[in-house]
């Protein structure tokens, strides 16, 4: 697979690492699977003190918002961009009628088609893999299979703006927000400019970037960026703080006032009706 696609099967290794807690916070059963042997080598490569636990973390916020989105909103169309291994519409409570798209390159959907061969369909709910670049046009292949700009979608950023660069970042974003119907959400994350540069993550980009997996964005202003791509902003959370700690967070949370710090961020977005 491309050397970014590589990254899920980490992420799914500390998926994995959580559910066979005895105090989980999620259950995957599908996280060994599509995890392989090589997701748990590159855990141990890439995992830092945080990795482990603000996957879990991630995991845990992006779930719960998902499901509340779907509660409150009654989306029936959801799109994963950049959704690598995840396995959320085999082990989530989907509506019924919900069709959930996976966005993401061919070789990565490839491999996990193969992976989950013999996982039966699950129910009420249905999934349609969508192969494209997303530095490219995808809207056109994913309307092509079955997706309608004009009704309300869940869009799930996890994992992928801190590998683009920032004109990559805005355009995408901006592009969510033109091609989303009122009542739209958008849920993500993205980190700090200073975890880009700060001294003690020097180790793991460098890792990284060996790996061809280079960490190019970061903003101290996620609320900023969202924004000025259109989108209103539901909250902003760090790992640690209230919405965002689920027990798992083992470090103080400095406020957002105090520079240079590393940082990471969830965030839910809106596009609502427009009033006058």
């Amino acid at each position: 697979m491309e050397a970014v696609s590589r990254t899920a099967q980490w992420t799914a290794a500390a998926r994995a690492l959580e559910t066979e807690r005895e105090d989980r916070l999620f259950a995957d059963p599908y996280a060994r699977t599509v995890a392989g042997t090589v997701g748990f080598e590159l855990l141990e490569r890439y995992a830092g003190a945080g990795t482990v636990p603000f996957l879990a973390i991630r995991t845990t916020y992006l779930d719960r918002a998902i499901g509340r989105a779907m509660r409150e909103r009654e989306i029936r169309q959801v799109v994963f961009l950049a959704a690598g291994m995840d396995t959320r519409y085999y082990r989530l409570d989907w509506p019924t009628g919900v069709t959930v798209y996976e966005l993401d390159r061919p070789a990565l959907l490839e491999t996990k088609a193969a992976m989950l061969a013999d996982e039966p369909e699950p129910a009420g709910r249905a999934r349609r893999t969508v192969a494209v670049d997303l530095t490219q046009d995808w809207t056109g292949p994913l309307k092509e299979a079955g997706w309608r700009s004009e009704q309300p979608t869940l869009w799930v950023v996890e994992g992928l703006l801190f590998f683009l660069p920032e004109d990559a970042v805005r355009t995408l974003i901006t592009n969510l927000w033109q091609h989303s119907a009122p009542g739209s959400v958008l849920l993500g994350d993205v980190i700090s400019k200073a975890a880009l540069e700060n001294p003690l993550s020097r180790p793991f980009m460098k890792v990284l970037e060996e790996d061809g997996n280079p960490w190019l964005f970061g903003t101290e202003e996620p609320e900023r960026l969202l924004t000025s791509c259109g989108w209103t902003v539901r909250e902003v959370r760090q790992p640690g703080e209230d919405g965002a700690d689920f027990g798992r967070w083992p470090y103080p949370v400095p406020p957002r006032e105090v520079p240079r710090v590393p940082r990471s961020f969830l965030f839910t977005a809106t596009r609502d009706e427009v009033t006058s």
